[in-house]
């Protein structure tokens, strides 16, 4: 692998496709191809588990539901993903595995080691180099939506001790690849840190910012 895989993630609302977006847009600026994908979606196959996964109408169980996204995941790295990152192309996701950590193991209660087998056998080991972590309560999230008029799909319509255990799950996620970030901050503020972090671990793909401090 000689590409550079990072995915953003948190609870609905965080901002996480805006942050995906403008750092793409900056990186295709200097002339960086960048892959941009979302999950579940970016293949045919993952695309219909999407539909399935987050219609009001459907009402799979935890592990179906499970099964669903992994399907997707599985499809979106042997497709996409992995030859992307094998070309050299700097991969940006929408959700990645510490979706999966947060919704199935902490908000549906699975059992983590399962999960987590089951998550490898999908993705063939393959993990991000860095994890965006954007901390926000869900209410805040809630209501961003809410202001947007945003249509609420399945999982955004769970209760609200079903978020917070999710919520939590993403506060409290840690390792070596993991990076939090404050998402009750203006989207640029958000940005430059994140391009900060990135620049002070790939500082040859994302040029380093004199004078910015955090």
């Amino acid at each position: 692998m000689t590409g550079v895989f990072l995915s953003f993630e948190g609870v609905e609302g965080s901002g996480k496709t805006t942050q995906v977006a403008r750092l793409a847009e900056r990186l295709k600026g200097l002339g960086r191809e960048v892959l941009v994908v979302r999950e579940p979606g970016g293949t045919r196959l993952a695309e219909e588990a999407r539909r399935l996964v987050l219609d009001p109408a459907q009402r799979p169980g935890p592990a179906a539901e499970l099964f669903l996204y992994l399907v997707a995941r599985a499809d979106l790295v042997a497709r996409t993903v992995r030859p992307a990152l094998e070309r050299g192309v700097t991969v940006i996701a929408d959700r990645f595995d510490l979706s999966t950590r947060a919704y199935q193991i902490a908000g549906r209660g699975l059992p983590g080691p399962a999960v987590l087998e089951a998550n490898a056998l999908a993705t063939g080991g393959l993990a991000p180099d860095v994890v965006l972590v954007l901390d926000l309560p869900p209410a805040a999230g809630r209501a961003r939506q809410e202001a947007e008029g945003k249509p609420r799909d399945r999982m955004e319509r769970e209760d609200e001790d079903f978020h917070r255990r999710v919520a939590e799950a993403f506060r409290e996620a840690r390792g070596p690849a993991i990076v939090h970030l404050r998402a009750d901050r203006s989207p640029e503020a958000v940005h430059a840190e994140a391009w900060d972090t990135l620049a002070r671990r790939f500082p040859q793909i994302f040029p380093p910012v004199v004078g910015y401090r955090a």
